[in-house]
């Protein structure tokens, strides 16, 4: 069976979710061979076969930690002279499509970014994506080289599947671009103890109807009490209500939950471009006529500090 690349997401050895979602992905059209680089690389292969990575190939090196992308592309494209595969996945993430897309031009071959299903194909790999701010559904597949394709987060289930997982050592010539761009300082995020935005299961966002920063503790307690992340519209985030890092939409950030609830969004293109894939959408609006409500699958009509509130207590009384 035809091996399929998976360039790994993991903090120094713990493997991020939507990995072991690409692994189960990957496993629909070959065997997956998992690319782990970095501090803790090594480490990530115990969790990765027994998600179906047939092998590991792992490296470290101090340029994947101290300069931005290039060595990771020359990783990967290590990996894939190695490998011959017959597609590369990777996280739809900012950094991850951008890894994909010099991959892509450097193999020449097509990409597909942002995918949300991927299938087998007689003629390779047929992935599922959004289009035009979700209004439609398109199914494509590369037509010329490798495939390389970007999946977002919660699009697949992650379902383990014992493989041997076998590490091998992954050779890597870093070449003359790799160290153009250092990075100089870090800053460590302020954890909120919430799950991350783009892989959360749950995403509770607040809109313009939250009517200001002190309000947004009720969309905070509502995530809270489900266990989901809180996002934003980019209304709420322009008037300096909650952090631009939390921003949901076009020039923000696209997620694509099991559930997600928005609570005073009107529901403009930019905002739906940004959500529009989530499984199960619910909104709260006063406003009947909203926008918003010709996309959910749940509305309800009402002042958002009556309800959230109301819901929130509900849910936590129910979890007592």
């Amino acid at each position: 069976m035809a091996e399929v690349l998976v360039l790994v997401d993991h903090v120094d050895g713990a493997v991020r979710k939507p990995t072991l979602e690409l692994l189960t992905l990957a496993r629909r059209i070959g065997d997956p061979v998992a690319v782990a680089l970095g501090a803790g690389a090594e480490a990530t292969a115990s969790v990765l076969g027994e998600h179906g990575a047939v092998k590991v190939l792992t490296a470290d090196a101090p340029e994947f930690t101290d300069y931005l992308v290039v060595p990771k592309v020359d990783a990967l494209q290590a990996a894939f002279d190695a490998v011959g595969p017959a597609a590369v996945l990777v996280v739809s993430s900012a950094e991850g499509k951008e890894i994909a897309a010099r991959l892509a031009l450097r193999v020449g071959s097509g990409i597909i970014t942002d995918a949300t299903d991927l299938e087998a194909g007689e003629q390779g790999p047929v992935a599922t994506q959004a289009a035009f701010a979700a209004s439609y559904t398109t199914k494509s597949r590369v037509s010329k080289g490798v495939p390389v394709i970007t999946v977002k987060p919660n699009s697949a289930p992650v379902e383990p599947a014992t493989a041997a997982g076998t590490v091998e050592a992954l050779s890597v010539s870093f070449g003359a671009t790799a160290t153009g761009t250092k990075i100089t300082a870090r800053t460590p995020r302020e954890s909120t103890g919430r799950p991350e935005l783009t892989e959360a299961a749950i995403v509770v966002s607040g809109g313009r109807g939250v009517n200001g920063a002190e309000n947004f503790p009720l969309i905070e307690a509502l995530a809270d009490s489900l266990g989901a992340a809180v996002g934003a519209s980019r209304a709420a985030v322009d008037a300096g209500w909650y952090p631009h890092t939390s921003q949901v939409g076009q020039t923000g950030k696209s997620v694509s939950p099991q559930l997600y609830i928005a609570s005073g969004i009107s529901g403009a293109i930019q905002h739906r471009a940004g959500m529009q894939t989530s499984k199960t959408i619910v909104a709260i609006n006063k406003d009947a006529e909203a926008p918003i409500f010709d996309l959910v699958d749940y509305g309800v009509v009402g002042d958002l500090f009556t309800v959230v509130p109301q819901l929130t207590e509900e849910i936590t009384t129910r979890k007592g």
